[in-house]
């Protein structure tokens, strides 16, 4: 088992809560994150790229491991990965969204056309 392997079940057991929402809590961390260093406070697309570099690697070291102890990449890790990648993305995604559509919706009633 490789050392990342090793770490993700230390982690889990040290917060006793399921790979699901460690992905969940992992998406919506690096992306407040990002928020606060990057975009001072503006919820907006550039803050996603660092969730998906974060979900990118932590799956691409989860599909190298597969390959190295299974000898290719089986369907069911390729699933799994995109299951992780989706529940590490979705919450910060919907939060871009609203944010955007909440601009969008108070320059319509504000008549303001200057496209932000």
């Amino acid at each position: 088992m490789s050392d990342y392997q090793n770490l993700k079940l230390i982690i889990l057991s040290i917060l006793d809560i399921s790979k699901d929402a460690v992905h969940i809590h992992i998406g919506l961390l690096v992306f407040f994150a990002g928020v606060v260093l990057w975009k001072k406070g503006s919820f907006n697309a550039w803050c996603l790229i660092p969730v998906v570099f974060v979900a990118s690697v932590m799956e691409l070291l989860d599909l190298r491991d597969d390959y190295t102890h299974q000898g290719n990449i089986r369907m069911a890790a390729l699933t799994a990965s995109v299951h992780d990648l989706l529940n590490t993305m979705l919450w910060p995604v919907v939060i871009v969204v609203l944010a955007w559509l909440g601009k969008l919706k108070n320059r319509l009633l504000l008549g303001d056309n200057s496209g932000e």
